[in-house]
């Protein structure tokens, strides 16, 4: 099992960017491939960007496709999502989700452990 912990949410202006960060402790982040997802209000948690275990390939959602780029550092047992060109619709609770796969699901089902979640709020 592996514990996450997401970090770098906030509030920030439309057009603005901000890096989120995902510390892993336990087994390592390298073992497998990592997901980002997130849940606005009222709405059910969707996929956001996912990342093989040897950082290969890299796969987005359609909204985001462009603006966001997901990486990984697996000296540091860390994942990033660098989110470039925010708009107010990107506004939700974000979250990071790790699997034994080395492959990059877009499913929250292929996900075994997940983080506390942090929050973005884009103003517009």
């Amino acid at each position: 099992q592996v514990q996450l912990v997401e970090s770098g949410g906030g509030l920030v202006q439309a057009g603005g960017s901000l890096r989120l960060s995902c510390a892993a402790s336990g087994r390592t982040l390298s073992s497998g491939a990592v997901g980002w997802f997130r849940q606005a209000p009222g709405k059910e948690r969707e996929f956001v960007a996912a990342i093989s275990r040897n950082g290969f390939i890299r796969t987005y959602a359609d909204s985001v496709k462009g603006r966001f780029t997901i990486s990984r550092d697996n000296v540091k047992n860390t994942v990033y999502l660098e989110m470039n060109s925010l708009k107010a619709e990107d506004t939700a609770v974000y979250y990071c989700a790790a699997r034994t796969s080395p492959v990059a699901g877009k499913s929250e089902d292929d996900y075994d452990d997940w983080g506390q979640g942090t929050q973005v709020t884009v103003s517009s």
